[in-house]
């Protein structure tokens, strides 16, 4: 089901947002690329610039000066909880670091910015009028989010003690060091890449798109860089770039075995 109306449930990467230097410039790229419109801040929205699709709400972009945004080219990912203030607690004590205290968001919700224990920086979610992305696993939005990391293990022990996620391996690639994130119920949530070449642990976003060649000229077209697309067990992929340096991912995925 790609349309969200209700709060997920903990742990599942519900929001994504981005903070930016010039807010004219990413909204051209990114409504190049995806198709976006924006909903322009507000009393209801706080700082944020809202990401349309169809009307729906998939993304935020925040405005930030040219030095905050140096030390953080890739997009911010949120996980949904029902209880910011708890689970903020929760990561405190297993090792990870509060570094925006609990607050409320205008009306949409009450969030804090966390690291875990190996420097990873993401948010909490705890959705009101606003329950995270409405729109998912569809062309031009959220489709996962994934942990790199140069040591993964005490990242893995982290988010399996806050969230009760388990692990599992993926026989898929069986050369890379990498395991799936499961919530209690057996819901994917994303996964840990253990990779050595990492500069920094962060949560890598992924957007589904209809065309991944397609997307790169467009990416290109509209002032950003792309690596070549290649072929995965998952669908053809591509690495991108912004014109501000953020990286993330776009994928078309393979049809569903039937």
């Amino acid at each position: 089901m790609s349309e969200i109306d209700v709060n997920q449930p903990l742990g599942t990467p519900t929001w994504i947002d981005l903070g930016v230097a010039d807010l004219d410039r990413a909204k051209a790229f990114y409504g190049a690329l995806f198709g976006w419109e924006y909903q322009e801040p507000s009393a209801a929205s706080g700082p944020f610039t809202l990401c349309l699709l169809r009307g729906r709400r998939v993304a935020a972009l925040r405005p930030v000066s040219g030095a905050d945004t140096a030390g953080e080219p890739w997009w911010h990912v949120y996980l949904a909880t029902d209880d910011c203030d708890g689970t903020a607690e929760r990561i405190a004590g297993a090792g990870g670091e509060l570094l925006v205290p609990p607050s409320d968001v205008a009306g949409l919700g009450r969030t804090a910015v966390v690291a875990d224990r190996v420097g990873a920086r993401f948010s909490l979610w705890q959705g009101r009028t606003l329950p995270g992305c409405e729109l998912v696993n569809e062309p031009d939005t959220l489709v996962r989010n994934d942990l790199v990391s140069p040591d993964p293990g005490p990242a893995r022990r982290f988010y399996t003690s806050v969230f009760d996620f388990t692990l599992d391996g993926n026989d898929d690639l069986p050369g890379l060091d990498f395991t799936f994130l499961r919530r209690p119920d057996g819901h994917e949530i994303g996964g840990v890449f253990g990779s050595p070449a990492a500069v920094a642990s962060r949560w890598h976003t992924v957007f589904e798109v209809a065309d991944t060649d397609e997307a790169v000229a467009r990416a290109a077209a509209a002032g950003g860089a792309a690596e070549p697309p290649e072929d995965t067990p998952y669908g053809r992929m591509a690495a991108l770039t912004d014109p501000f340096g953020t990286s993330f991912s776009v994928i078309t995925r393979r049809p569903a075995a039937r």
